[in-house]
């Protein structure tokens, strides 16, 4: 297929989203689209830093956030794959420290946390699908209060305390966005008995050829990263001065790498070429189309994300109004979305406005990066939604 057509209307796009006032743009922004074998276009726009006006470059690095999960994830059914975990046992068995926690059942008159014990064990399967009872301080009002109240760790200091968290319902009763993917790489941890950092790059970036990922950051990399900018009220832009911890305590599955997304992209195309990297094999074709496909139960329902923390994000859901499900671990769209992405395609995104989509069937997959606090940037998730309907109209066209 010949895509050398697309690139103008992509440009566009970019052009557009970086053009003009700051209330109505973004600093700077990568975007990418891939076929199964290459990237069919690389863009950047913009700058790394409004502070020192440095120009963003597609060799850019990102601080990855959510879109980590997808990674994590594979490491994960690696260890199934391997009959090394049964994700229906207690995930216990693997990370003992996860059995320790407790519901949170609200809180009494005093203001303390009122815990019980779980009716049931947490399972890696609950983990993958976010049903386990974890959430996220900037989603979840009871998580809030313990943060502002009873001293939880915020999860983006990359401490295990961060993970020891009550439980906000028992296991399986519901789907909520939070920690589980962070807890499921400790499972890893615990059966492969290496950090998660080594995992990956053995078992997910050798054979993917990537070699500019990692949870700590290199010289060169800090020398790459775009900045993280806070969206104002009135829509301006400030450099926030934050990073993700180099050498974390602990190797957060759920959200902790960096890489540029030219790295990323090569490991949407494994999920394009049904778990083949260049170097090699990553999961087998059927664990792939395991991995894919919807795993919540009919009470289980994927919502909005509610924007508890102003600053960090707003109210913000994919495609509202059309069904979605939880695959291991991505949001999968059940019902053709406005942008031309068909039912079963899969995608997510990460904190800073990072979003990507993966499309098995047409054999594409895109990815639109910026870095930009609080999640569901009208400008930046905006844009990126008009990226992904500018390449469906492309490929229709074509």
């Amino acid at each position: 297929m010949n895509t050398n057509g697309w690139k103008p209307a992509f440009d566009a796009v970019l052009d557009g989203v970086t053009a003009g006032a700051q209330a109505n743009r973004v600093p700077g922004v990568v975007a990418m689209v891939t076929d199964r074998m290459a990237n069919v276009y690389e863009g950047a726009r913009g700058v790394r830093d409004l502070g020192t006006e440095v120009a963003m470059t597609t060799d850019t690095v990102f601080a990855l956030f959510s879109t980590t999960k997808a990674i994590g994830g594979t490491a994960v059914m690696q260890c199934v794959e391997e009959d090394l975990l049964d994700l229906d046992a207690p995930a216990k068995e693997y990370a003992p420290a996860i059995g320790e926690l407790q519901v949170l059942d609200g809180f009494d008159a005093d203001g303390n946390p009122v815990l019980r014990p779980p009716k049931s064990d947490i399972t890696t399967r609950q983990l993958m699908l976010h049903t386990a009872g974890f959430g996220y301080d900037f989603f979840n009002a009871n998580y809030l209060k313990m943060a502002e109240d009873h001293g939880q760790p915020s999860v983006v200091t990359g401490t295990m305390a961060a993970l020891k968290t009550p439980l906000l319902f028992d296991p399986g009763e519901k789907w909520e966005y939070g920690t589980n993917i962070d807890w499921a790489g400790q499972v890893v941890e615990g059966i492969r008995g290496k950090r998660l950092s080594e995992v990956l790059a053995e078992r997910v970036f050798e054979p993917l050829g990537i070699t500019d990922m990692a949870f700590t950051r290199t010289d060169d990399m800090k020398a790459r990263t775009a900045s993280i900018h806070a969206r104002g009220a009135d829509g301006s832009l400030t450099p926030l001065g934050f990073a993700l911890p180099d050498n974390p305590e602990v190797d957060m599955a759920g959200h902790g790498l960096y890489g540029p997304v030219g790295e990323y992209m090569k490991f949407i195309r494994m999920w394009l070429n049904d778990g083949l990297g260049p170097n090699g094999r990553v999961l087998k074709p059927e664990t792939v189309e395991q991995a894919v496909r919807n795993g919540l139960q009919p009470h289980q329902k994927v919502v909005m994300l509610p924007g508890v923390i102003p600053s960090l994000s707003n109210d913000a859901e994919f495609f509202p109004g059309l069904k979605k499900s939880w695959s291991y671990s991505f949001m999968v769209n059940d019902e053709d979305a406005p942008t031309g992405r068909p039912a079963g395609a899969i995608g997510w995104a990460g904190l800073a406005n990072l979003f990507y989509w993966i499309d098995r069937q047409n054999g594409f997959g895109g990815f639109w990066a910026t870095q930009i606090l609080p999640f569901g940037d009208p400008v930046s998730f905006g844009a990126y939604l008009d990226f992904e309907t500018v390449f469906y109209r492309n490929l229709r066209g074509s």
